[in-house]
């Protein structure tokens, strides 16, 4: 039985895998074209997996395509002395690869060619692959380099201008395609910037899964085991990764391979709930690079967070060197109107844990004194949860700590009440047997949080106060999302940060959605000393 697969590449024979049809065909077509393309996009979005069997259809389709391919991840410490011998026993390697797999004998003449050959630099590598045309007749090389950026600092400018010069000499031209496949741009590889552009490129873009492949996706397991999920459940995987295709493999592995479900049963929303609980509080891979490289510039907490207080956005901008940075690892995306958005939900709450302190030092003011059964206070006497007590609390905690707040660690001024809500929220969630995540991307200034607790969803959007109007143009925009979701009641929280705060409470209802919003007033120093 095959599998969904989260380690490296995957093989049809033994995972679960998107077709990826169009953009195949796309590539191919660009392959046929003669183009010099390149992908530069975050680990683990299935670049490699997709050029491989994208090149593997069209040298099965069209043996007058000769493909070499080739990896770098290994070079990057290497002398260039050393680097062009080792990358000529790789293409020759490939070479004799490619007859073999055609049961073909390597000619004689070639073979001799190959012996006979050294390669020591750029200039030597243009004349290997005009000479190397000659031996393979009509038959049109196609060149795919994965792990780019592990290339030599010392090589990137004569290896990129030696294919630009192949290039620009016109066809017929050997290698006939290239393909460049990296997580760093030419520009973030060239620091000197003497090669850039390297205006002869292709730019390919492989996005996320759709929902459609989604659903395709996990319906090869349906029609293997012949276990079904949810409609609800598939649409709450692809929302929640926004088609990152690590995240839907792993989430779909957690349910069909981790959680134990009877197969004779439908994967349910509730499934989905235990499953993205899992994936949010355990350790996984692409999580841990996420974060690592978040903490790699303590200038990238500033603009995450810009990201997602203002309401005026941040233009997503790759020429600024932090944005550039961000998108290059997977952490932001450009949104439909220009501006800089958190990839995915699952990251955004992984952004905020991992800027989050361990301990702010409040925690033993959460309750006022009268509270002896901590959290457990805000659950009904039927078990659900009863938000508009735990949003008072916490709105009176803020004016209990005061000033206090303004020592929470390492956490930026405008930003440390949303810090102190979702740290609330989260350990509230923990502790009563729930889960705190988000529901959508975040841009413009919005963060919805959700709790899901016994198969119930409680909203929270929070902002930061942008004046009278955008607080009552939020309330009908989180009116709206409520009745999209089918949910008749959310909570709207406001953090004001003016001198001369207004607090507000209001419980109203706007097109049939139950609202209840608080404006809470943010202290901005601590009293005088005076």
């Amino acid at each position: 039985m095959r599998r969904f697969g989260t380690e490296g590449r995957v093989y049809p024979e033994e995972h679960y895998v998107v077709p990826r049809t169009e953009e195949s065909a796309d590539f191919i077509n660009r392959v046929k074209d003669g183009k010099y393309i390149v992908l530069f996009a975050p680990r683990q979005t299935g670049k490699t997996t997709f050029f491989q069997r994208a090149l593997h259809t069209l040298a099965a389709e069209e043996l007058t395509y000769f493909p070499i391919q080739l990896n770098f991840d290994v070079y990057q410490d290497y002398a260039l002395s050393a680097f062009y011998p080792h990358l000529y026993k790789k293409i020759c390697q490939q070479i004799e690869n490619v007859f073999k797999a055609r049961g073909r004998a390597l000619p004689e003449t070639l073979k001799q060619f190959l012996a006979n050959t050294v390669l020591t630099e750029h200039v030597s590598m243009m004349d290997f692959f005009e000479d190397l045309a000659n031996f393979l007749s009509h038959q049109r090389v196609v060149l795919i380099i994965d792990e780019f950026d592990g290339i030599p600092q010392a090589a990137v400018r004569g290896f990129l201008n030696a294919l630009r010069h192949i290039y620009l000499a016109g066809k017929p031209r050997c290698p006939h395609s290239v393909g460049i496949v990296g997580v760093k741009s030419v520009t973030q590889l060239d620091y000197d910037r003497s090669i850039s552009p390297f205006n002869i490129q292709d730019e390919f873009n492989l996005p996320n899964f759709t929902l459609e492949q989604v659903r395709g996706l996990l319906g090869q397991y349906t029609a293997e085991v012949g276990q079904a999920f949810a409609p609800e459940v598939i649409a709450d995987i692809h929302k929640q990764t926004a088609g990152q295709p690590v995240l839907v493999n792993r989430l779909a592995q957690i349910l069909t391979a981790e959680l134990d479900i009877p197969k004779t049963e439908t994967i349910t929303p509730a499934h989905f709930t235990t499953a993205h609980t899992q994936l949010l509080r355990g350790r996984n891979t692409n999580i841990e690079h996420l974060t690592t490289n978040i903490r790699r510039d303590r200038r990238f907490e500033r603009i995450l967070m810009d990201i997602m207080s203002y309401e005026e956005g941040v233009g997503f901008n790759l020429h600024d060197e932090l944005i550039s940075e961000l998108a290059t690892y997977g952490v932001i995306k450009e949104g439909p109107e220009g501006m800089c958005e958190i990839a995915n939900p699952i990251y955004l709450y992984a952004i905020l844990q991992a800027f989050k302190p361990t301990m702010n030092g409040l925690e033993r003011e959460y309750f006022h004194e009268d509270n002896i059964a901590g959290f457990q206070a805000y659950l009904t006497t039927t078990g659900q949860i009863d938000m508009e007590r735990l949003l008072d609390n916490f709105r009176d905690f803020i004016a209990r700590a005061g000033f206090k707040i303004l020592q929470v660690p390492d956490t930026p001024q405008e930003s440390v009440g949303r810090h102190l809500l979702l740290t609330y929220l989260d350990l509230f969630a923990r502790g009563v047997g729930g889960v705190m995540s988000f529901e959508v991307t975040t841009g413009r200034g919005r963060m919805d949080l959700l709790i899901t607790h016994k198969g119930r969803k409680y909203i929270v959007e929070t902002k930061i106060w942008r004046g009278e109007s955008r607080y009552q143009a939020g309330k009908k925009q989180l009116a709206a999302y409520l009745k999209l979701e089918g949910t008749l009641q959310g909570y709207y929280v406001v953090f004001d940060h003016r001198r001369n705060p207004e607090p507000r409470v209001e419980t109203e209802t706007i097109d049939g959605v139950g609202l209840r919003s608080y404006v809470i007033p943010v202290i901005q120093e601590p009293p005088s000393s005076q």
